[in-house]
């Protein structure tokens, strides 16, 4: 009887003890684990654009970079991950920071250089009277060589932030007309000047360049038709010949100077035979009969003097 009256107790203590399993779990609340802080932690920012990747529409709004991703793709960026958005971030910083960097000095400088300025309004009359605010020349094929704001030595009264993009706080790490006069002046020397109406850029900066290395869009014949005859805008050759919009908003005078470079490019050849036509290639035969002549000259010179 004890061994019966044991095994029943037994059974009726297992039953009761699964009965109270069974209900804790389905009535306890569900709780996490504290993590340790030794323990790795995973990184977030990976793993949510891996789920975009997958399809699942999830997205989280730690991660939401959406106008850099967008920049990215239209770039070919086919990868949808954080090193992609790391890298054009990356590009965006490295782009903003070449604003006002001075010389380049990672550009080597060729033939030929193309300059555009921007200017700013001075005195009572500022509709006319300008100054010098900000100096950009690029190479043949475009890259930044040189980008500076230039500090106005005269009172600026219309800053022309809508059309210039100068404002009052790009003067305070500007630098002086005179400094960048010098490092303007080391670039273009011995080099083919481009540029559209340049002597309003020379005058500026209160320097000369020889006519002959000069090439000035605003000048050439076939690009004049645009204007009936006159001097065209840039704006209006660059969408007609290279299909580009500029100047919509603000101007920037490094793309004013890539433009320019390239409407050269686009009829070099025309340009040159135009240019020709007032500057002669100087043949090196005259060269040397004059120095035939002046030999002549001093042996003359010897016979007078033994009379």
């Amino acid at each position: 009887m004890e061994l019966k009256s044991l095994s029943s107790n037994w059974k009726k203590l297992q039953g009761t003890l699964k009965k109270k399993d069974v209900s804790a779990t389905t009535t306890a609340p569900s709780t996490k684990r504290k993590r340790s802080d030794r323990e790795p932690q995973k990184n977030n920012a990976v793993k949510k654009p891996r789920v975009v990747a997958e399809g699942t529409g999830k997205r989280s709004s730690k991660t939401e970079f959406a106008p850099r991703n967008r920049k990215t793709m239209s770039q070919g960026v086919t990868n949808g991950g954080v090193e992609d958005v790391a890298a054009s971030e990356g590009v965006v910083k490295a782009a903003a920071s070449r604003v006002n960097e001075g010389r380049a000095p990672s550009v080597e400088i060729g033939k030929y250089v193309a300059i555009d300025c921007e200017m700013v309004g001075i005195g009572p009359n500022p509709d006319n009277d300008s100054a010098l605010a900000r100096v950009s020349i690029v190479d043949y094929n475009g890259d930044q060589v040189y980008d500076s704001y230039v500090r106005p030595k005269e009172m600026v009264t219309d800053w022309r932030t809508h059309v210039s993009g100068i404002a009052p706080k790009h003067m305070i790490d500007a630098r002086s007309l005179e400094q960048v006069q010098k490092e303007v002046a080391e670039i273009l020397d011995g080099r083919i000047l481009v540029g559209h109406a340049l002597r309003n850029d020379l005058d500026a900066l209160l320097l000369s360049h020889p006519k002959r290395d000069i090439r000035d869009t605003s000048k050439h014949p076939p690009y004049r038709k645009f204007a009936g005859g006159g001097s065209p805008r840039l704006k209006i050759l660059a969408s007609e010949l290279l299909g580009l919009q500029i100047q919509d908003g603000a101007h920037s005078s490094v793309e004013d100077a890539r433009a320019t470079m390239m409407l050269y490019r686009k009829d070099k050849d025309e340009f040159e035979r135009e240019h020709l036509k007032k500057w002669p290639v100087r043949v090196v035969v005259e060269n040397k009969e004059k120095g035939e002549g002046d030999k002549k000259k001093k042996k003359k010179k010897k016979k007078t003097r033994k009379r």
